[in-house]
């Protein structure tokens, strides 16, 4: 595996511009189906209303990309917590998208049978019911980071971090709102991770998680491709 890679941009602006154009080119350098898994947050929300707007609107080929979550609050699709709404009102509600193409979380059972699920529709977008690491299931996988070191919903001392099989894992412990989350192996499967990190309040954590600081979940993340953090010159300093 590559050693991780960091680009520093001035501002979270600039850091959301220059992952917008990154993922376009990646994407348009790419052959036929293009998968990514997306990321709540501020900075990705950010990322995503550039997407939707041109160039990229109109460059980006959204007839062969695909697109899933990296985590959710089990909430339904409409409520103000739903990384899903917000996705929807930044970026899906204005671009040219295949229906079929978005695999949204689901959230109509318990978070344990929604875990299941939401493993299957991916192993029947992989055609495969166990992971291949020479052959990836998405090709990137946004990321963000939080303050206690957890990224996607991989939070400290939480069963899910010890999740070695599943793609998919519940998180009922240690959240206000339970959640699902790809787990270690199903983010190992990528050929692009990309960390997108912004603001002084981030400075702390990066620099463990950068050291190899193990406690935090963020730095136990692997790929089979590459891993590239995009940071800010404040979560630089």
């Amino acid at each position: 595996m590559a050693e991780p890679s960091i680009v520093t941009t001035a501002s979270p602006e600039a850091l959301a511009q220059h992952v917008a154009a990154w993922l376009t080119d990646l994407a348009k350098a790419s052959t036929g189906r293009f998968a990514i898994a997306l990321s709540g947050g501020s900075t990705p929300k950010r990322l995503y209303e550039i997407l939707a707007q041109e160039p990229h609107k109109s460059q980006f080929p959204w007839d062969r990309t695909h697109l899933f979550w990296g985590d959710e609050r089990h909430v339904p699709p409409t409520d103000a917590n739903s990384n899903q709404r917000m996705t929807r009102e930044a970026l899906l509600d204005h671009i040219q998208i295949p229906p079929q193409n978005i695999h949204a979380v689901p959230v109509s059972g318990t978070p344990e049978e929604d875990a299941i699920k939401y493993q299957q529709d991916m192993q029947t977008y992989y055609g495969d019911m166990e992971l291949d690491m020479a052959r990836p299931l998405f090709d990137v996988v946004l990321l963000g980071l939080g303050e206690n070191g957890h990224t996607a919903s991989l939070f400290p001392d939480t069963p899910a971090l010890e999740e070695s099989m599943a793609w998919v894992a519940a998180v009922t412990t240690g959240v206000p709102q339970p959640r699902l989350t790809l787990t270690y192996p199903a983010i190992a499967a990528s050929r692009h991770v990309a960390f997108l990190v912004a603001g002084a309040s981030k400075a702390a954590v990066l620099k463990l998680v950068l050291g190899g600081d193990r406690t935090q979940p963020a730095a136990r993340i692997t790929s089979i491709g590459r891993i590239t953090w995009f940071i800010d010159e404040a979560a630089a300093a």
